[in-house]
């Protein structure tokens, strides 16, 4: 929704914010430029608080140069008809942009392998709870531990080298 998921404006502006710098990642995907605000993320990551973003493989890989730390999650259908059977239950879509996502999804679907982790989206349940444990995997390494704990860090002399 326009000022909660999503921001709307034209092209120009949106190009505009691009030579700005206003983006962490941006692409032009089905025809719709989308793109992540650089200044949200970063004042989560500043406040500590976990960012988990929904986009494309193409931000995915910017996202990763920017933050090589970042841990990467490709969702996948259970299969194509399980993804043209969803995208039209949704009903937010004509034919036409069902169709051409459906011919991108081959070339999305290509770049699985370069994520971290796959989450196969057969049983939202079952999915939601590899996701979770994607995130609480996350939170526990040596890094994400040694900057929420210093103290307790310092108290038993353990080296940040992160």
């Amino acid at each position: 929704m326009n000022g909660r998921e999503y921001h709307f404006t034209t092209v120009e502006a949106f190009q505009k914010s691009i030579e700005a710098g206003e983006f962490l990642e941006h692409a032009l995907v089905h025809d719709n430029y989308y793109g992540t605000s650089k200044v949200k993320v970063l004042e989560q990551l500043q406040a500590g608080n976990d960012v988990l973003l929904e986009i494309d493989w193409q931000g995915a890989l910017q996202i990763r140069e920017q933050f090589p730390d970042t841990v990467s999650l490709f969702i996948l259908p259970p299969s194509i008809a399980e993804l043209e059977n969803r995208l039209n239950k949704r009903g937010q879509d004509s034919q036409e942009t069902i169709k051409r996502r459906i011919q991108g999804a081959a070339l999305e679907i290509s770049h699985a392998s370069d994520f971290d982790y796959v989450i196969i989206n057969n049983d939202f349940g079952l999915a939601l709870k590899q996701l979770s444990a994607v995130i609480e995997s996350a939170r526990c390494r040596t890094r994400q531990q040694a900057l929420k704990n210093q103290a307790l860090f310092a108290e038993f002399g353990i080296a940040n080298r992160c």
